[in-house]
């Protein structure tokens, strides 16, 4: 495994990446950028074409590492791109799409057409086009979408760029290295200028606002304990992980309590015959006055190559009845790697109430454990967590809903 430094979308990305690991698969499963399809995987269909450096790239035979340096534009990147916008709207009217499998591709290579060549042919177009394969349209609503658009840009002035705006020859991606060494090295640089002195707060990971996650669901439990006891323990970041099962920190958070926090650690998971650990880190913010917090966290498995990204929102609030407290959680994630066959949304919510269950029987113990006058050192610790035993539970369990409801029916 080896750092590559690449700039994705707009953003700068720093992620380990083996060396026979080509971009299509490292920008689907590292960045979650499923936009990019995988057709033949032998560089003919087009499906994985992609931007390097402003140039239509095959994703499925470029080397991740070979682009180090490399600015990477993917169809998600392309959003609020003016030409690929006209072509989407192109597209739709001149019904140039049908399942739509081989359109990021198509799209990215038709924007290319559209911005290099000044008044192309019918001829000119399917030619330039080639090697974007198509098995639904026959390619006649393709192609008047882009002269469409073509002539539509020209009627407004908007001229071609000779080149494309091509700066330099030989494969996407190549004449970066030296850029990047001194883009590395600078935020080597600025990593190390960055360190706090001992004691003092780490500055919370950099969030993406656009970010949304794949699944989403929201929960709520109640705890046989006053509002402020609960508030307070869910400060306290240490014995909240030791509460969820197969859960640790890498040491202290670092932070101080009612503020924002960073910590890093790892969780295991057992899933079957899949052993997972997730090593990741989470930053926490919490509000004293709404008694609410959010967690941002990150992990991944390197043994299944799993990654996964997530966000807790929590609230904390007095029950209806006195001397207990309601807690509503609010979830969203995705998951990436081997492990996302896990990830639908039902399964996963029948999951999570068992391991939330889990995690509030271990939160009375602990609470009244401490309200018993023990220390937290010697309160209980949480198993490691395996879904493997809990999902047979889920799955018995709706064989019997079934059950029930079609002898009701009977």
């Amino acid at each position: 495994m080896s750092m590559i430094h690449l700039t994705i979308n707009g953003k700068p990305v720093d992620a380990a990446c083996e060396p026979r690991t080509h971009l299509a698969d490292f920008l689907r499963e590292t960045n979650n950028l499923t936009g990019t399809h995988l057709g033949c995987e032998h560089g003919v269909c087009g499906a994985c074409t992609i931007l390097v450096d402003g140039v239509p790239t095959r994703s499925c035979i470029t080397f991740a590492a070979a682009c180090e340096g490399a600015s990477v534009t993917t169809v998600e990147g392309l959003d609020d791109d003016d030409i690929t916008s006209e072509l989407r709207t192109a597209f739709s009217r001149e019904h140039g799409l049908q399942c739509g499998y081989c359109t990021p591709g198509m799209l990215v290579s038709a924007r290319d057409v559209v911005l290099r060549m000044d008044a192309p042919s019918e001829h000119d177009i399917r030619v330039a086009m080639s090697g974007n394969l198509c098995r639904c349209t026959g390619y006649v609503g393709i192609v008047r979408a882009i002269q469409g658009v073509i002539a539509d840009r020209r009627a407004r002035g908007i001229a071609a760029v000779a080149g494309g705006g091509r700066t330099r020859l030989g494969p996407a991606g190549s004449g970066n290295a030296s850029t990047a060494k001194e883009a590395a090295g600078a935020s080597k640089a600025a990593a190390v200028a960055a360190v706090k002195p001992a004691g003092q707060p780490r500055t919370a990971a950099r969030k993406d606002d656009n970010w949304k996650p794949q699944t989403t669901f929201e929960q709520s439990f109640t705890v046989a304990h006053p509002t402020d006891v609960v508030w307070d323990f869910f400060g306290r970041v240490d014995e909240v992980a030791a509460c969820l099962p197969g859960a640790s920190l890498n040491g202290a958070p670092e932070g101080g309590p009612g503020g924002d926090e960073h910590v890093e650690g790892q969780i295991k998971v057992k899933v079957g015959p899949i052993s997972a650990e997730f090593h990741g880190a989470a930053d926490i913010t919490r509000d004293e006055a709404t008694r609410t917090g959010v967690i941002d966290g990150t992990g991944k498995d390197k043994r299944s190559n799993s990654a996964t990204r997530g966000q807790i929102r929590y609230a904390v609030k007095e029950a209806e009845t006195p001397g207990e407290t309601r807690v509503d959680v609010a979830i969203g994630f995705t998951l990436s790697g081997v492990l996302a066959q896990f990830s639908r949304s039902g399964l996963v919510q029948d999951v999570a109430n068992r391991l939330i269950g889990v995690f509030v029987q271990n939160l009375e113990a602990r609470l009244a454990h401490q309200a018993g006058g023990g220390d937290a050192d010697s309160a209980p610790v949480a198993a490691e967590f395996n879904a493997g035993s809990l999902m047979s539970s889920v799955i018995v369990g709706q064989v019997k809903q079934f059950f029930a409801r079609l002898f009701r029916r009977g």
